[in-house]
């Protein structure tokens, strides 16, 4: 009986600590887009096309967990990125530039704005993207007030929300100040010329 209940438990943790998949693969159940641009699944993998725009996660808010991307590029110049910790539904993508954090995808970008920045707020450490047209795993861990960013095995960031950040400087950077603990997330299309390749997004809690 004792091995019988030890055998339980044992599955039970790793039934637990398996991450849910929030794409399944074959279509956007699940996902509302806002914008003029447009995610297609191709592949069984989600695509980025059209223009400027975002593909959120419907009614659920996410804190205290990891949240997994598996990507990749297609040039050397895409851009996209995860908008984390939305107060509110997003139904415009700019309200998502302006109040979240946008933990970056572009291998081009500077220290502030390449491949996991927290877009103009908090810079990487170092770069970690592998080369285009290879897939990528960004780990972004949340947890109450701090995002801990992980790009293929390697930490790139570490913000708290309460931490000194530069000047806001154009009017299409984010607002600066603290996010909530929970919020909404999103996948950003940023541009028609960007074409990007998600495998996995998944939630780990």
């Amino acid at each position: 009986m004792k091995t019988s209940i030890a055998l339980f438990g044992l599955a039970a943790v790793a039934a637990a600590a398996e991450p849910r998949q929030l794409f399944n693969g074959k279509d956007l159940d699940g996902w509302s887009m806002t914008g003029p641009g447009r995610f297609v699944v191709e592949g069984g993998m989600m695509k980025t096309e059209g223009g400027m725009g975002l593909l959120w996660y419907k009614g659920e808010q996410f804190g205290n967990c990891t949240i997994r991307l598996v990507f990749k590029t297609t040039g050397p110049r895409d851009n996209s990125g995860l908008s984390i910790r939305l107060a509110e539904e997003p139904r415009d993508p700019w309200y998502a530039v302006h109040n979240g954090y946008e933990v970056q995808i572009d291998a081009a970008g500077d220290e502030w704005h390449s491949t996991g920045a927290l877009y103009s707020l908090s810079k990487v450490s170092k770069r970690a993207q592998k080369p285009t047209g290879e897939w990528n795993t960004m780990d972004i861990t949340l947890r109450g007030q701090k995002t801990i960013v992980t790009l293929n095995g390697e930490v790139v960031n570490e913000f708290v929300g309460d931490q000194a950040v530069p000047e806001r400087k154009q009017w299409y950077e984010p607002v600066r100040g603290p996010r909530p603990d929970a919020g909404f997330i999103g996948l950003q299309n940023h541009d028609a010329r960007s074409t990007i390749y998600f495998k996995e997004v998944s939630v780990n809690r």
